[in-house]
């Protein structure tokens, strides 16, 4: 094992049948990241704007996390990356393995939160619901 590499490495895929435009917005509110990450204090260290952020991590958690929105067919592929050791004592190896599918799992609940509420019930490869007459 690389003991340079970080403790956890966290590598999680979503569509999303929306543009990677909508899901930036979700992100571009600094407020809404602890509700996504309660225990983790973020700092911005790369703002690609639609696609995607790059933060450094502080908290229970030490290292990077990063946001990368790319553009797929008729929506976007949410792309989340955690690399990072935790704080405090060293954890055994079934603590670590615990602690990365605790995390791991809550990565896609974010993404499966905002696929619900960003799509609105549309279907991939059906056009989005255009506004009525203003």
């Amino acid at each position: 094992m690389n003991e340079n590499a970080p403790a956890l490495d966290i590598v999680d895929e979503t569509f999303i049948a929306v543009p990677p435009s909508t899901v930036a917005a979700a992100f571009a509110d600094p407020r809404s990241w602890r509700s996504y990450w309660p225990d983790l204090v973020l700092e911005v260290y790369t703002d690609r704007g639609d696609e995607g952020l790059r933060w450094t991590v502080r908290g229970a958690l030490v290292g990077t996390m990063e946001v990368w929105l790319e553009p797929v067919l008729d929506g976007t592929v949410l792309h989340y990356f955690l690399r990072a050791d935790p704080v405090g004592p060293r954890l055994t190896p079934s603590r670590l393995r615990r602690e990365a599918d605790r995390r791991a799992r809550a990565a896609k609940a974010i993404a499966f939160g905002l696929k619900e509420v960003l799509e609105d019930g549309r279907e991939p490869g059906v056009a989005p619901a255009s506004p009525g007459p203003g």
